[in-house]
């Protein structure tokens, strides 16, 4: 019996021992496994959790965003062109020497593109198809076509191609005035030939001049959405996949991008898009006057309340200014019904109005606000080219008279010898700087050896005496100097005088 009962009790010990170990290797709810075997990772979030993606607004726009494809040949000229003088074949004993075939190099251009209508137009840039003999175009669906130049535009650095294609996704164009600094955008491009790449960034400024290409007209966007070689041409859009910029330059000490990218504003494509595909070529408009942005100084000059507007430095004769009556010195602070601070942004202004329009001209004269209203001229084929060579060094031989004493230079009345040898305009009177202090407020201003002075405080100045008196009128306030230097035409520049 004892027996018995003892067998039973380890019976029921083992038992128990077994059920506690099964109960112990089933995992509590929520618990991970141990089990080596059908690991499982946790599920993902949930479906209804939206994700920071600009997926949608890409899909819509790549399609529409091209790669492009210029090449040009170059022959190199003749090792020897001078044997088409007979008189020198005597050196090869009279015999015509073998003549190397001309060498030909294959120039390749790679860039971007923006379809702008669904039978086939396309802008890029001027840089990227300049002399092209050759263009193709290729798709983000694989087709290529070769491209016809419709026009191009270098001042702008905008030109049009046609593609022979039908139904093709486009891009539409956005508003670039409403864009605001801080908007985000994304750049659409094959940088370097890798493929299309999307980046993203946001617009860093706007209004911005380089000069790093032909410069006439900039007005550019600039963004940190890194851009590289081979973005040129191609789309800068926002966040609802409108173009608002065509990428065409970075800055950059790498030729890498960091962060510093220019895009030609939306609405200046229009405009020129426009008129490449409509006429063939871009007309602009005109005023014919040479301004220069108000500073604190010059306000300070003239006894401005605000600083505001461009002052005008000189009038084209027989230019709209000129039949408007526009007056040297007068301030421009308004351009049809826009602000106008930048003297960059005024010529934006005036090249976007078309020939023969009537605008109207907000300006500041004496202190006096009043509209002037003006018939908008246009602009020539060689109106943009470059300064006349600058002339330095001047009275030379010449007995100078101090009559800027606080300024820190040297002048001497001018005369019709030192006119010539300045290449100054013959009608210019005034003062010639003959000598600068390098220690002077002067020089601290930009006034060099050479220049004319024409008008000190909006007054004539011919003789050193009235300069003198012209500077002690002033008393604390910068002197406002009309100077001319070489045939660049006149400039306002402010000097505060030394006490």
């Amino acid at each position: 019996m004892r027996r018995a009962f003892s067998a039973f009790v380890i019976f029921l010990a083992f038992a128990f021992a077994l059920g506690g170990c099964r109960r112990a290797a089933q995992p509590e709810q929520g618990q991970p496994s141990e089990r080596q075997g059908n690991f499982t990772l946790p599920p993902s979030a949930a479906p209804n959790v939206e994700h920071n993606s600009y997926a949608d607004v890409v899909a819509r726009v790549a399609p529409a965003v091209v790669t492009i494809r210029a090449e040009k040949v170059s022959r190199m000229p003749r090792q020897h062109p001078f044997l088409d003088d007979p008189s020198l074949r005597d050196f090869f004993g009279g015999r015509q020497p073998q003549q190397e075939q001309p060498q030909v190099q294959r120039q390749r251009a790679l860039g971007s593109g923006v379809i702008i209508s669904p039978d086939g137009y396309i802008v890029t840039n001027h840089h990227v198809v300049d002399g092209a003999e050759q263009i193709t175009v290729e798709f983000t669906d694989r087709r290529s076509f070769s491209a016809k130049l419709v026009g191009t535009d270098q001042p702008s650095d905008l030109a049009v191609l046609k593609v022979e294609a039908k139904d093709l996704p486009v891009l539409t164009l956005g508003d670039s005035d409403k864009v605001r600094v801080g908007d985000v955008v994304l750049a659409v491009g094959n940088p370097l030939g890798v493929g299309q790449t999307v980046t993203s960034g946001i617009i860093s400024a706007k209004g911005r001049y380089t000069g790093l290409s032909d410069g006439s007209f900039e007005d550019f966007l600039q963004t940190d959405a890194p851009i590289n070689q081979g973005n040129s041409g191609g789309a800068l859009v926002n966040t609802s996949g409108e173009l608002v910029g065509i990428n065409s330059q970075i800055l950059s000490p790498s030729g890498g991008n960091i962060g510093i990218g220019f895009a030609i504003p939306s609405n200046m494509t229009r405009t020129v898009t426009e008129q490449l595909i409509n006429k063939g070529r871009v007309r602009r408009g005109q005023l014919g006057v040479v301004v220069q942005a108000v500073t604190e100084e010059i306000a300070q000059s003239l006894g401005l309340k605000d600083v505001r507007g461009v002052i005008v430095g000189s009038v084209q004769k027989g230019s709209a200014a000129d039949k408007a009556g526009l007056k040297q010195g007068d301030v421009i602070v308004g351009f049809n019904g826009a602000n106008v601070n930048e003297a960059n942004e005024l010529r934006n202004l005036v090249a976007a109005t078309q020939p023969g329009a009537d605008v109207t001209l907000k300006i500041l004269r004496d202190g006096r606000e009043q509209d002037v209203k003006v018939t908008v001229g246009e602009l020539s084929a060689n109106s943009n080219g470059a300064r006349g060579e600058e002339e330095g060094g001047g009275g030379e031989g010449e007995q100078g008279e101090e009559g800027g004493g606080k300024l820190g230079i040297t002048v001497a009345p001018v005369t019709p010898d030192l006119a010539s040898r300045l290449r100054l305009p013959a009608d210019r009177q005034g003062l010639v700087v003959t000598e600068v202090d390098p220690n002077g407020p002067a020089a601290d201003a930009g006034l060099r050896q050479g220049d004319l002075i024409e008008q000190a405080n909006r007054e004539p100045v011919k003789s050193p005496e009235d300069l003198r008196a012209a500077v002690d009128a002033a008393g604390d306030r910068p002197v406002l100097l009309l100077v001319t230097r070489g045939n660049e035409g006149s400039t306002y520049i402010t000097v505060r005088p030394r006490r």
